[in-house]
C-alpha cells in the first residue's frame, strides 16, 4: 500500500541532483577535517609552548 523505495536508492537520487563539486572547495568528511584541524593547531601550540620552555631556561 504506501511501499516505500529502498533507503539506498533514495540516497542515490538526493545524490544525484546535487551539483557537480569544485575542485579544491570541498572536504568530503566533516569529522575528519575537524580531528585534522584540530591536531594541527594542538601541534603548533606544543611547538610553541615547547620554544617559550626552551627560551625562558636558557
Amino acid at each position: 500500500m504506501f511501499r516505500r523505495k529502498p533507503i539506498e536508492e533514495r540516497i542515490a537520487e538526493r545524490v544525484a541532483k546535487l551539483p557537480p563539486l569544485k575542485e579544491g572547495k570541498h572536504f568530503e568528511h566533516a569529522p575528519a577535517k575537524f580531528i585534522f584541524v584540530t591536531l594541527l593547531v594542538a601541534v603548533a601550540l606544543m611547538h610553541f609552548v615547547g620554544l617559550a620552555v626552551v627560551m625562558h631556561f636558557s
